[in-house]
């Protein structure tokens, strides 16, 4: 087909598939009952994502499965392509035709490069996106609003060490000395093996860029030039944990047969990448995967699989992928000497649930996960019967001038959220703010305030 009509043909299959996405979303109808969505012509993909290794290896293409089994699709198989780290999730439909899904995983900045170009529907991305790369999409829409930005899985970054080291833990300050080369040797920091040996992702990487902005630029570092350097996340952990001297960064689900260390940051307590702790992004290294798409004209594939992925299967997927699922869950904790009197005391009667909420930087305004958390937690208080006076609220926040400042700012930020729960009926039992308490990241830095300004929801 020549180019011009290839062209053509795709952008009147994207008109046609938006305008009858379009229709079925004004009957408001409930996912299960949705229509089936539009077909495209033979041999054209219906959705391609680009972007997130550690999104496009093992849980974009488990999505997408899951969507075309939600669809009602059959024979779905995974095909290989001639390029590495991409790959074709094919079903078919009930009367014989092709549904194709591509997934490129180069790393999180291609995404935004893909949907630029128009090689991409959606971006798949282990980091927010850029303000510079925001603007460049402005023709495409906000890509920083509620709209395009879906917070679909929480993940943790771990930093791996060979199994027989026996280091078990590290401050943000030394991992930042350690990749830049600073720090050279285990000796240096208490252990033994020699020359340290530097691990990490390549520079499209949305693990790298995390790791860049929490670790090394957090602290004025850069990574050593001597670092080796991996697109692949799979590739990365086991060669680390064939190498008794190594270190390295990598996702959460990738750990493998390395061993992770329990990191600190700032005031904070050292915190393995647990389940819970990553949950409620308390991990000083926990970081969230996001699908962008286009707010103002969107492909309506790319919109069922940001549904789909919202919803209970799909979060289902995202824990079987071995990433957090965002599911609200009741925690048991267990009361320490650090917390203020009044926490632990709270600690020992009642449970905390599996999420925090958090605000858009220099703003009250809950963020983009946060708006969904909203839902996630009323439906638990729904089903566990604890809509009357069974639930607590406190807030955190970062160190101010004057201490009585910084209570009155975290309790404004429970505040924040009783207001948009006592819409749907919640009646609380406490609202409170213990300040600049039991940080869970480094004040010195912006995103470090940021993590610490949070709510936390406790439940009888």
């Amino acid at each position: 087909m020549p180019r011009a009509l290839a062209v053509l043909e795709r952008d009147t299959w994207s008109r046609t598939a938006t305008f009858l996405l379009l229709g079925f979303l004004c009957y408001a109808l409930p996912w299960s009952v949705f229509a089936a969505l539009p077909i495209p012509p033979q041999g054209m993909p219906a959705l391609r994502i680009q972007g997130s290794n550690t999104i496009g290896a093992k849980l974009g293409p488990a999505l997408v499965k899951g969507l075309l089994e939600q669809q009602g699709l059959g024979a779905i198989r995974q095909e290989a392509t001639d390029t590495e780290n991409e790959q074709r999730l094919v079903g078919q439909t009930s009367d014989g035709r092709t549904v194709m899904i591509d997934v490129a995983a180069h790393g999180s900045g291609t995404g935004f490069v893909a949907l630029k170009d128009g090689s991409a529907e959606l971006a798949a991305s282990s980091r927010p996106i850029k303000d510079s790369e925001a603007q460049e999409l402005v023709a495409l829409g906000d890509l920083k609003s509620r709209n395009a930005e879906q917070v679909i899985a929480i993940d943790g970054l771990a930093i791996i060490l060979h199994p027989s080291n026996p280091l078990a833990a590290l401050s943000t300050a030394q991992l930042a000395q350690i990749f830049a080369g600073e720090v050279k040797t285990w000796e240096a920091l208490g252990g033994r093996g020699g020359a340290i040996h530097l691990y990490a992702r390549d520079d499209n990487s949305g693990t790298y860029d995390t790791f860049k902005e929490l670790v090394l630029a957090a602290h004025g570092k850069s990574l050593a030039a001597g670092a080796k350097r991996y697109e692949s996340s799979e590739q990365l952990s086991d060669a680390v944990s064939q190498d008794a001297q190594g270190i390295g960064f990598i996702g959460l689900p990738y750990i493998r047969q390395a061993k992770a260390l329990a990191i600190a940051d700032g005031e904070s307590q050292a915190m393995p990448p647990s389940i819970s702790l990553i949950a409620t992004e308390d991990y000083p290294l926990s970081r969230r995967l996001f699908f962008y798409n286009q707010p103002d004209v969107q492909n309506p594939w790319a919109q069922a699989l940001v549904q789909f992925a919202h919803s209970p299967r799909g979060q289902a997927i995202v824990a079987q992928s071995g990433f957090i699922a965002q599911t609200v869950q009741a925690i048991k904790v267990t009361p320490t000497p650090e917390m203020p009197q009044s926490y632990q005391q709270l600690a020992r009667e009642a449970q905390r649930l599996s999420v925090n909420f958090r605000f858009q930087e220099g703003s009250a305004t809950l963020d983009n996960k946060a708006q969904h958390d909203l839902q996630r937690v009323l439906d638990y208080l729904k089903s566990q019967d604890k809509l009357h006076r069974q639930v607590v609220l406190i807030g955190f926040g970062d160190p101010k001038a004057d201490e009585a400042r910084a209570a009155l700012l975290s309790k404004l930020r429970a505040m924040t959220v009783r207001r948009e729960l006592a819409k749907q009926g919640v009646i609380f039992r406490d609202i409170t703010g213990l300040g600049d308490e039991l940080p869970v990241a480094a004040n010195s830095a912006e995103n470090g305030r940021l993590k610490n300004r949070r709510v936390e929801v406790w439940v009888y």
